[in-house]
Order: C-alpha cells, then sequence, then structure tokens
C-alpha cells in the first residue's frame, strides 16, 4: 500500500490547520455577538471557498486547498468522521424518557412541526423549476429530500438557545426540547430512506426495500444493540487496575459502537449518520451509560472534528450562486416555507393540545432553529447529487437564518405571553454547558 506523498500530507495538514484556526477565531466571535459557534465555524468556510478567496486570490486558495478531488478528501474524510461521531453523541442525549412524560402534548406538536413543513417542501420541491437547486436526480427524490431539510430541527442548537435564556426548566423549554427531539429522530430516519432512494431510483419495490431496511435496523438495535451495549458499557466502567482509565475505556468503547452502527447502515445503503445515531440512542438509554465516561470524546468530537467538518462544509458554499435571480427567489421561497411552515405545524400541534397562543408561538419559535442539522443534511444532500452546489448553498443559508432568528423571536414570545417559570426569566443567564450546548446536568 502506497504512503502519502510527503507534499500531499503538507498540504493536508496545512488545510486542516487553516480551517481549524479560522473555526477557533470566527466561532468565538460568533459567541461573543450572541450567534451560535457553528456561524462562525461557516464562514471560515465561506471565507476560504469560492465566495471569497478564490475569486481574490485563486493561486493561494488552490494551493491550500487544491482542486485534485482526493487531495480534498482526505480533509473531507476526517470530516465525516468528525460528523458521524457528532450525529451519534447527540443520539446519547435523545431524552426519550422525557418526551414520554409529556406524552400526548409532546408527540401532537412534534408531528405538527415535522408534517406541515414536510409537506411543505415536498410541495415546494416538485413546484421549482427542475435543475434550479437540483441535482441530477428524479424530482420526486429532490422534492422528498427538500421536505426532509424543511422538518428537521436542531437539539443542540434549541438547547443552547433555552439555555442562554434561562428557560430551560420551563414548560416551555421542556415541550420545545421534547418535540425536538421527536423531529430530530424522525429526520434521520426520513433521511436515510431519501438516500437509498437516491442510489436506487424511485420504483415501488425499492421504496418498500429502503422502508424495510430502516424498521429492521431499529428492530436489530432495540433487540440485539441494547443487551450489546449495556454488556460493553458495564465492562468498559469497571476499573481492572490502579493504572486503568474507565472513561478512556468508555470513550472508546463508544466511539467503536457508533462507527459501527455507521458502517451497518452504510452497508445497507441507508445513510451512515442514521446508524451512528441510532447507536448513541442505544447507548444513551441504558443504565450503565454515565455521561462523564465520555467526557474525553464529547470534548474532542465538539471541540476539534465538529468544527472542522462545519468549516469543510463552508468551502463548498457559493454565494455568487445568489447573484442568478432565479437561485436568490428560490432562495427567498425556500426560507420562507421553512419558517412558516414549522411555526405553522408547531402552532397547529399546540392548539390541538390546548396551548395558548403565546406558548404555541413560542414552540415554534425554538423549533425553527435548524442549525447544524440541517447543515448536516446538505451535506448528505450534496454527496449524493441530489442537490446542486447552488442548492446546497442555499439550505445552509436557511440554516443559518433560522438559527439567527431563533433567539430574537424566542424571547419575544416568551415575555409576551409571560411563559418563564417561577424563578426564571428570558434574558441571557446560561448556568455550566459543555461545547456543543448542551447543559451539563447538576450533580
Amino acid at each position: 500500500m502506497a504512503a502519502i506523498p510527503p507534499h500531499s500530507l503538507l498540504v493536508f495538514l496545512l488545510a486542516v490547520t487553516t480551517l481549524l484556526a479560522g473555526a477557533l477565531v470566527l466561532g468565538r466571535i460568533a459567541e461573543r455577538i450572541g450567534l451560535p459557534a457553528v456561524v462562525g465555524e461557516l464562514a471560515t468556510g465561506v471565507l476560504l471557498g469560492p465566495s471569497v478567496l478564490t475569486k481574490a486570490a485563486p493561486g493561494a486558495a488552490h494551493w491550500i486547498f487544491p482542486t485534485d478531488p482526493n487531495q480534498f478528501h482526505l480533509v473531507e474524510a476526517v470530516g465525516q468522521i468528525g460528523v458521524i461521531l457528532f450525529v451519534g453523541m447527540t443520539g446519547t442525549e435523545m431524552d426519550v424518557a422525557g418526551v414520554l412524560r409529556r406524552g400526548r402534548t409532546a408527540v401532537q406538536v412534534s408531528l405538527g412541526g415535522l408534517l406541515v413543513p414536510l409537506g411543505l417542501g415536498i410541495a415546494t420541491g416538485l413546484l421549482l423549476p427542475t435543475g434550479l437547486l437540483s441535482g441530477d436526480v428524479d424530482t420526486g427524490v429532490f422534492a422528498m429530500f427538500l421536505g426532509v431539510a424543511m422538518a428537521v430541527s436542531a437539539i443542540p442548537v434549541i438547547a443552547r438557545i433555552l439555555v442562554d435564556l434561562n428557560l430551560l426548566h420551563s414548560r416551555t423549554g421542556q415541550l420545545t426540547l421534547a418535540a425536538g427531539t421527536v423531529d430530530d429522530a424522525v429526520g434521520w430516519l426520513l433521511l436515510s430512506v431519501v438516500s437509498a432512494l437516491a442510489t436506487t431510483g424511485v420504483r415501488a419495490g425499492n421504496v418498500l426495500t429502503s422502508v424495510g431496511c430502516v424498521l429492521a435496523t431499529v428492530a436489530v438495535a432495540v433487540v440485539v444493540g441494547r443487551p450489546v451495549a449495556e454488556t460493553v458499557l458495564g465492562w468498559a466502567g469497571r476499573r481492572r487496575a490502579p493504572t486503568d482509565s474507565p472513561a478512556a475505556t468508555a470513550s472508546l468503547a463508544c466511539v467503536v459502537m457508533i462507527l459501527g452502527g455507521a458502517a451497518a447502515t452504510q452497508a445497507l445503503k441507508l445513510e451512515a449518520i442514521f446508524g451512528a445515531f441510532v447507536a448513541g440512542m442505544v447507548i444513551g438509554s441504558r443504565r450503565s451509560f454515565d455521561p462523564r465516561l465520555v467526557a474525553p470524546v464529547r470534548l474532542v468530537v465538539t471541540g476539534v472534528l465538529a468544527p472542522l467538518f462545519f468549516a469543510t462544509a463552508g468551502l463548498r458554499v457559493d454565494l455568487t450562486e445568489l447573484r442568478r435571480p432565479g437561485v436568490l427567489a428560490a432562495a427567498a421561497v425556500v426560507l420562507v416555507v421553512a419558517v412558516v411552515g414549522k411555526f405553522l405545524g408547531a402552532l397547529l400541534g399546540a392548539r390541538v393540545s390546548r396551548l395558548s397562543w403565546w406558548e404555541s408561538l413560542a414552540l415554534g419559535a425554538g423549533m425553527n432553529a435548524r442549525g447544524v442539522v440541517e447543515i448536516v443534511v446538505a451535506g448528505t444532500g450534496l454527496r449524493l447529487g441530489v442537490i446542486s452546489p447552488a442548492g446546497y448553498t442555499v439550505v445552509v443559508l436557511v440554516a443559518v437564518a433560522t438559527s439567527i432568528m431563533a433567539p430574537p423571536l424566542l424571547r419575544w414570545t416568551v415575555a409576551r405571553g409571560n411563559l418563564a417559570g417561577p424563578g426564571e426569566r428570558a434574558t441571557a443567564a446560561p448556568p455550566a454547558q459543555r461545547g456543543d450546548g448542551i447543559p451539563v446536568p447538576a450533580p
């Protein structure tokens, strides 16, 4: 097996260093001005990519980020490992028990916040001019993909917003997290189905096969994965000698299970991140799972690998596409559909549950944040050829725009409806939290 040529290794190291340095600086700047860190991390790639650096200094841009696909794939591979582990670790934080505790209300809000934007997104995808945002796939596959992209919410971003506004423990905050949890889980499942159809084509047999593979994956995870995870985590958490590190062993065990789940669904022609998410949910639901034991891997994933992925994702954003009137108009339409769909869906679900108008609007404001989840969905669509570079740029911009607008809208609706619980107020007073924005439980 041939080794990586010295020059290729040098370019790889410089590219990773440049992306991480930019993500570090711009991510912190974004946080200082009240934006999610992912906005700054994405901006790193945008500035270093075709939107700015390639236009201003093409020689420097092509030297650090060569147009040779094999060279770029080195950086992209590290980013893919990062996003798989990031999604897996997000899965460990899914509070299924919290969803069950809130019962019918959480389910109705989540179904409304999922089905309405999903339907509007599919309709928009079917009505957009062919080839404007879509890739080289069947129009139906593109429409289904756009529906999924419009339907997702981003639990890490939502949790961070609720923490910053000191609303995490209010009823509104808990319902938002519970409904977003369901939306995330169903969103990854639907993305896997769409990914499979993009590969095999839309035919009745292929649709049934894809859905069957998804259901089989969940069944195997419940029947086989749960006892396996319990056994592995129990073994990893036991200290066998004074020099053993339970945290290091448990972290490695979780990484192995998450990557194994990703490989399994990839082999089934589903999406790798779906397997990672399912594996993460299985791990997090086990009694022997202690979040403190996986702190080392979480720190590396959220502090290094995930920022590298988002910076790399920014490299594919080409803002010059928006100079085309058709693309700019489509971007405006997609953004409006995304916002209206999520607000309307959450509002309908909440009103069916007899929540007040202001609480219903607050749920819509919170669930409207797409953040990192939609960025991952956009990258998947571009990699599969479901969306064009212009479509990718539009979906990423929707993710950023909805994440930016969520905090002021949520603050306004909570204040107008007087929804903050006892001892809580809609102001910035964040407690301790991890790097991905999910609060650390009190000891």
